[in-house]
């Protein structure tokens, strides 16, 4: 009998699951945010990491992977070896995260899809809008799982401010402003960073830096909490330290759907601010106001009326949607390890549910899909053509 891994009788209204036993996870990438995301999938007590391809050296790839606790013989130097070899492995990964450099991506993610492996790939999806489309038909030839690690959006708040709005709590909206501070960048020399470098190698990063790094987040959190999608922008970006091949800020005017106007601006030298990510939705009856930095609290006004501030936890105006994403009670901090928790929570249910062949109710799930990461690459392609004709209003 075909091993289940979901109850029989799903409740979508309350809690997510327990599995009947962790998924496997594969990581294609060891960098910085391999760690975060590996860590957070454990987190969530459905994910066990299993097999890596951590370098495109074997030795150095077998030596990282040992600091994974992984078998020498699950460690590969390709991810196409990696694809192949853990297809045909009896206990072969359920799924791979994929936290390479931009450039990488298009390529692993077709390979793990082609082997029948769900997938979990970094943003920007790809650096060109045709491999991104590759991608979303493929996954929906493959019937593949595939999630895209915009994990702004699976903060518990983010999801009760996506909540209030669909439910017409801010009124019809009228505009959206966003925007992503960071000061990582301030000083001369750091583009000399190993870290760094690629960033700004546009055969690497692609044509955009800040824009595809962290404008990215900024525009899909906009248009997840409002639900409309962003439609024409205007761009121009800005080199505001040491001299750069890629841009380091950007100021943009945008217009959603239904004329919604907006603004959206990003940079990377804003000092004092490190993860100034913003969000405000303003609306005919009322306003959302969200501060990464300020992540647990989200400020609801109804005009005329007091200000609220809903803070995540149990109860106490906490839907349950946003409810089953919370940890620990009110007042005992959650962050950006639990956001991304979050994310491979929910991508967990989204691959248990594929391969016991169980249909899910549409409201269920709603992490970032492989069309939200395409929808990112077109927002950096609009941007770039708009820069490049000197802040012309564009289509997406």
């Amino acid at each position: 009998m075909a091993e289940r891994l979901l109850p029989e009788n799903l409740n979508f209204d309350g809690p997510f699951p327990r599995l009947s036993r962790r998924l496997r996870l594969g990581v294609v990438g060891g960098g910085r945010i391999s760690v975060t995301q590996a860590t957070a999938a454990r987190m969530t007590d459905r994910w066990e990491v299993t097999a890596g391809a951590l370098s495109s050296d074997a030795e150095r790839s077998r030596a990282r992977g040992a600091d994974w606790y992984l078998p020498a013989d699950r460690c590969y130097a390709s991810f196409d070896d990696m694809a192949q070899a853990e297809a045909a492995h009896p206990d072969g990964v359920d799924a791979v995260m994929i936290t390479t450099p931009n450039h990488v991506h298009f390529d692993a993610a077709k390979a793990f899809l082609e082997a029948g492996i769900d997938v979990l790939c970094d943003k920007p999806l790809t650096n060109e809008i045709a491999k991104a489309e590759g991608l979303e038909k493929a996954t929906a030839s493959t019937g593949q799982v595939f999630a895209v690690g915009y994990a702004m959006s699976c903060f518990p708040v983010i999801r009760q401010a996506k909540q209030i709005v669909a439910e017409g709590g801010i009124g019809k909206i009228n505009q959206i402003h966003v925007e992503f501070m960071q000061d990582w960048m301030t000083p001369d020399d750091v583009a000399d960073a190993p870290h760094v470098k690629w960033r700004l190698d546009p055969k690497i990063s692609g044509p955009t830096s800040c824009v595809g790094d962290i404008g990215t987040h900024a525009a899909h959190l906009a248009s997840f909490v409002s639900g409309l999608p962003l439609t024409d922008l205007r761009a121009e970006f800005h080199v505001c330290g040491a001299p750069k091949p890629l841009e380091d800020t950007v100021f943009m005017l945008t217009r959603y759907q239904n004329e919604v106007p907006g603004t959206l601006m990003a940079t990377r030298l804003a000092p004092g601010n490190r993860g100034g990510l913003r969000l405000r939705i303003f609306g005919s009856e009322g306003g959302l106001e969200w501060d990464l930095e300020n992540s647990e609290q989200l400020k609801f006004n109804r005009f005329g009326e007091p200000d609220r501030i809903i803070s995540r936890g149990h109860g106490h105006g906490i839907g349950p949607r946003a409810e089953r994403l919370t940890r620990t009670a009110r007042g005992f901090p959650e962050g950006i390890i639990e956001a991304w928790a979050n994310l491979y929570t929910e991508f967990a249910m989204a691959v248990a549910a594929r391969r016991d062949g169980v249909t899910v109710r549409a409201d269920w799930l709603t992490f970032p899909g492989v069309e939200q990461g395409a929808d990112g690459v077109r927002f950096i392609d609009a941007s770039v053509r708009s820069h490049q004709s000197s802040g012309d209003w564009v289509s997406i």
